[in-house]
């Protein structure tokens, strides 16, 4: 992989946001994410403005010679630029002029980095169709052009951040389907289909081929149950972010050796819809102390650690979408100033 300015080194110690976030005001929230997260901003995903800007439909803006159109049961994966494959276009356009006028507004300059995220290839793959309606991930040859054409799509987008801001960019690859990709637990479209099991070198290869393309530092957000740690580990990824709530005792092996290889841990702490009475930044500080204790790592591990929110904010209201992002915001603080004390 090109060594991109940001490096891999940009997650380190870092809070930023998953993706997601309440409403459709573009403006707004590009403001918001400036505000409170001047270290790593993110360029949002605006969801309720509904087809071509959710997670899946929103990555046919980012496809080279390949677009997603609509169908009766999701996205079908067509060679022909369609309404939606348009709509997700314009959609990022509005996106990235909201955020390149906030950036100016707000003073940024050269020497920042942003993130930006994407679904990844495998997830794609799952969650969308062939012209035959059976998912593209039970054709290997499909789901290697989705890969290589999101990396290289993925590619261009950064490149065109760079050029609106000046910030070095690194990428978030989402695969919330990637543990049911391995086990074969997805539905087929129609009681005649089977979707197998990718073997773990087939998955490897797919979400390689994309990340090596983007030629950016890029981290892998999973925030399933049953994080594939050794599939992300042998990977190509600097970084990997998951849902602490959501790690069982059997993942915790595998989380002590991401940490043993030098991988950056995105650690989803704050949660991702308002709690029935707030939390203080040491409640939520406090499962990610009981993991590194659990596992033997000295607690000043927590430097080399980012902050997120658990996943996205789309669910949340503006108020508590706000108050997330301050929280993840004061946790990474606390873990860089003096994680011994907590």
């Amino acid at each position: 992989m090109t060594p991109d300015p940001g490096g891999s080194g940009s997650w380190t110690g870092a809070a930023t946001g998953i993706g997601s976030w309440p409403g459709a005001d573009a403006r707004e929230s590009a403001a918001v994410i400036l505000g409170e997260l001047a270290a790593l901003p993110h360029l949002v995903e605006l969801p309720a403005r509904g087809l071509g800007a959710d997670m899946i439909g929103r990555a046919s803006a980012l496809l080279v010679d390949l677009h997603l159109d609509g169908t009766t049961t999701g996205y079908r994966l067509t060679g022909r630029r369609g309404a939606i494959a348009a709509r997700a276009e314009d959609l990022l356009r509005q996106d990235l002029d909201a955020f390149e006028e906030a950036w100016e507004n707000a003073g940024f300059g050269s020497g920042h980095t942003v993130k930006v995220q994407s679904a990844g290839p495998l997830t794609l793959a799952a969650h969308t169709e062939l012209t035959t309606g059976k998912r593209v991930l039970t054709d290997p040859g499909a789901v290697r052009d989705l890969s290589e054409s999101l990396g290289e799509g993925l590619s261009r987008h950064a490149a065109e951040v760079t050029r609106r801001t000046g910030a070095a960019v690194v990428v978030q690859l989402d695969e919330p389907a990637l543990p049911d990709v391995l086990a074969g637990t997805l539905k087929g479209r129609t009681v005649l289909e089977t979707v197998a099991a990718v073997p773990e070198p087939e998955a490897q290869h797919v979400l390689d081929t994309t990340i090596e393309a983007t030629r950016r530092s890029v981290a892998v957000h999973c925030c399933a149950g049953s994080i594939p740690t050794a599939l992300l580990r042998a990977g190509a990824a600097d970084a990997v972010a998951l849902d602490l709530a959501r790690v069982a005792a059997a993942d915790l092996d595998g989380i002590g050796e991401l940490l043993d290889s030098g991988t950056t841990l995105l650690l989803g702490l704050v949660p991702a819809t308002a709690p029935a009475t707030p939390p203080t930044w040491r409640q939520v500080a406090a499962p990610a102390v009981t993991l590194i204790d659990r596992l033997g790592f000295p607690r000043t591990v927590l430097r080399s650690v980012a902050v997120t929110p658990a996943c996205g904010l789309a669910g949340a209201d503006p108020a508590w979408a706000r108050a997330a992002l301050r929280l993840t915001r004061d946790v990474a603080a606390a873990f860089a100033e003096d994680p011994e004390s907590l």
